[in-house]
């Protein structure tokens, strides 16, 4: 094969541990860009394309990811990977640990890691590759990964997500949620969510955001039960879609353009905790990003409210903007 269709055998996988190294759809791309700039530069073939590659790419991965721990430290409100809508990869032999690994829960969770403890633990635990592999792709002795990947287990198993392994059951209560989010039923809401649910939104600083998780299912259930009557009054629609391996949702404004995207993680039965990601700039990729502000001052209006002079956030700030605190 041409260099070209070698690479071209091999991008979804690229993407995949670079996506997974970075939570970014947007940097993962770029890196899998890079290494093949680097692979197209170089004058001899490696024994192996698939080991070159995926060396080259978890090391580009891991120098980004270092760069941007730091702009994580100082970004406004809480940080979620940028959604993924699908998974390039796709490896029956380790499918459950493909599908654990690229949660928003998982990913979260590896940000607890170091970056070389976090592409040890990917490359090893996830993608299946040899201690020889993944020390040739990190640049360590086989010895140092071995401590590495005991490390990244150790934080990884001590807060690792557990999700319903039965897909349809989850997706079944996905749609439960939806329809009585649809309705403004309070009472449906509740009955699907787990007692300590959480819900957080990511905006980053550039679109509205809670201020503060929303903790408990009347609470949830309550404030979701009343913004979302509002937004179908303003043409707000959704789509179900599974996000980063879990069920959720696209939600669009009136001209059809990405406002929020919706995740929950399912355990048990129950929905242990809703995120959204509104920060435009984690949007773009899946299409052209609404106007956030422009959103919420509609709701306000439709609620009777004016964006002067008031101190309560709106109820659409609760799920995409800004949340002082949820009584009772």
């Amino acid at each position: 094969m041409s260099k070209v269709e070698e690479f071209e055998e091999l991008r979804s996988l690229l993407f995949s541990i670079a996506y997974r190294i970075l939570g970014s759809v947007s940097e993962a791309e770029d890196a899998v860009q890079e290494a093949w700039l680097r692979f197209d530069a170089s004058p001899t073939r490696p024994d192996s394309t698939k080991a070159f590659l995926s060396a080259t790419v978890t090391r580009i991965a891991i120098d980004v990811l270092r760069s941007a721990r730091v702009r994580r430290e100082a970004y406004t409100g809480p940080w979620f990977p940028e959604p993924l809508l699908n998974d390039p990869y796709q490896d029956p032999a380790r499918s459950v640990e493909l599908a654990d690994s690229v949660s928003m829960a998982a990913l979260l969770l590896l940000e607890r890691l170091s970056p070389l403890e976090r592409a040890v633990f990917l490359l090893r635990e996830v993608f299946g590759f040899g201690f020889d592999e993944v020390a040739s792709a990190v640049g360590r002795s086989e010895a140092a990964c071995r401590q590495l990947l005991v490390r990244a287990r150790k934080h990884m198993e001590a807060g690792r997500p557990r999700f319903e392994a039965d897909r349809q059951e989850r997706q079944e209560l996905a749609t439960r949620f939806f329809d009585a989010l649809r309705d403004g039923d309070v009472g449906g809401l509740q009955s699907l969510l787990a007692a300590d649910v959480q819900m957080v939104g990511d905006g980053g600083g550039k679109a509205p955001q809670l201020a503060r998780a929303i903790v408990g299912a009347q609470n949830v259930a309550r404030l979701l039960g009343s913004v979302f009557p509002l937004l179908i009054r303003i043409d707000v629609t959704w789509q179900a879609r599974e996000i980063n391996g879990q069920p959720g949702a696209v939600f669009r404004d009136r001209d059809g353009k990405v406002l929020h995207v919706m995740v929950l993680d399912v355990l048990d039965g129950r929905i242990q905790a809703i995120r959204s990601v509104i920060n435009p700039d984690k949007l773009a990729h899946v299409g052209p990003v609404a106007d956030a502000w422009a959103v919420d001052r509609e709701v306000r209006q439709a609620r009777g409210q004016t964006s002067h002079g008031s101190t309560t956030a709106s109820p659409a700030s609760y799920v995409m903007g800004k949340s002082k605190e949820v009584s009772g």
